[in-house]
């Protein structure tokens, strides 16, 4: 009798202790995404200082997707056998660094490299902060939604959560291009601490395999399938890019508002609706979400053309929140669409496919608005910005929706 109550009170101890690590995770897997796009607000401030075009601002953010796209091919695996907490761990401090790049070297020369290493930061963590809460949340008993669920809310909840707090800083804070790096490089310094008392999910090989990049499968019978999923989830991320990166610059010239914190609450919204048109959405069959997913983003970017054209800052906010619930929808059924076309024992290489598709996403689109807009009235490269998406959405969208099975994805 003693006996099975020592074992409950360890088995007790072990839960709670991988609990309270679920949850450390989750908090540095949200800090760390905000991270990632507190910037976007802040973008005028530095071209209103540095007085750069337009264009450099695509070319600051293409530079972490390039990050991103770098670190998920060298080192988007690598937990897989380095175990979860110390990829994790090296993620907080990659970001830390960049968050020290931006105080100390932030000409667009210094713009270009921290956002580069932020975005190396994120290929790492992305993928391991995922499994490290699925099995985090399993060693306590839980095995339903709940990891997957907290998993999206960190994601893109903590994509939307970052340019509404760079907002804030640049309409409060008296240094708004130091203090809000500084308070996340203090935040990621804690996180680290508080790592230390995760537990390690993944076990140690005694020998290690030999290192080589993520490969990308691709499908031989299905490659249709693939590319219709990879293309529109490089659609989806096109629209989260735009949000993202250029709202500061088509707030303060198409519709002449300057509020810094205006800039950062409109993509809060997109990624915000986009958290939540998924976690609203994950019972419905797949065609179904595809249908929706499509006619949302289609809604949302007519909607952000109506937006240019009339300079309406009502109908460009409605626009995101629309357009952000379509593509919430949009990837998470991009994903299920490989995963169900991947061959056996290769789905994360299929996977691994469409995040770099996806990733490209946020990269080419946004450089050739950007140099679009060189040459271009903004409205005119809204509208036709939009005019593109919609078609590509429209074309892939449908073959997934074609070949989707009917039943939750």
């Amino acid at each position: 009798m003693p006996v099975r109550a020592h074992d409950r009170d360890v088995d007790l101890r072990s839960r709670l202790r991988h609990d309270t690590g679920f949850w450390i995770v989750a908090l540095a897997f949200l800090s760390a995404m905000a991270f990632s796009t507190l910037p976007s607000p802040l973008y005028a401030i530095y071209q209103e200082r540095d007085h750069f075009a337009a264009p450099v601002v695509t070319v600051v953010f293409a530079a972490y997707a390039l990050g991103v796209m770098a670190s998920l091919y060298l080192a988007g695996h690598v937990s897989d056998w380095l175990g979860r907490r110390r990829v994790t761990l090296v993620a907080l401090v990659v970001s830390g660094l960049s968050a020290v790049l931006f105080v100390l070297w932030n000409d667009v020369a210094g713009l270009l490299v921290a956002r580069f290493v932020n975005g190396i930061a994120i290929g790492a963590l992305t993928a391991t902060a995922t499994a490290h809460l699925s099995e985090l949340s399993a060693a306590t008993g839980r095995r339903g939604p709940r990891a997957a669920l907290v998993a999206t809310v960190a994601n893109l909840g903590g994509l939307g959560l970052g340019p509404l707090v760079g907002g804030l800083f640049a309409e409060r804070a008296a240094e708004p291009l130091v203090t809000p790096y500084v308070v996340f490089a203090a935040v990621f310094a804690a996180l680290a601490v508080l790592l230390l008392l995760v537990p390690e999910t993944v076990e140690r090989r005694e020998e290690r395999p030999a290192y080589r990049p993520q490969r990308v499968s691709l499908p031989g019978d299905a490659r249709a399938a693939f590319w219709a999923a990879g293309m529109a989830a490089f659609g989806a991320f096109a629209v989260l890019g735009m949000f993202t990166s250029l709202t500061p610059t088509f707030l303060t010239g198409t519709m002449h508002e300057s509020s810094h914190l205006l800039a950062g609450a409109i993509p809060f919204g997109v990624y915000a609706s986009a958290a939540t048109a998924q976690a609203l959405t994950m019972r419905l069959a797949t065609r179904t979400q595809v249908l929706l997913a499509v006619s949302l983003v289609v809604a949302g970017l007519i909607a952000v053309a109506a937006a240019a054209l009339t300079a309406s800052l009502a109908v460009f906010a409605l626009a995101g929140v629309v357009a952000g619930a379509g593509v919430g929808v949009l990837f998470r059924s991009a994903i299920a669409s490989a995963a169900a076309v991947a061959a056996p024992g290769r789905a994360g290489e299929t996977l691994a496919g469409v995040f770099l598709i996806a990733y490209a996403g946020l990269t080419v689109p946004v450089l050739a608005v950007g140099a679009a807009l060189a040459a271009l009235p903004q409205a005119t490269v809204l509208v036709g910005f939009s005019g593109a998406v919609i078609v590509l959405v429209g074309v892939t969208g449908g073959r997934m929706a074609a070949q989707a099975p009917a039943r939750a994805a």
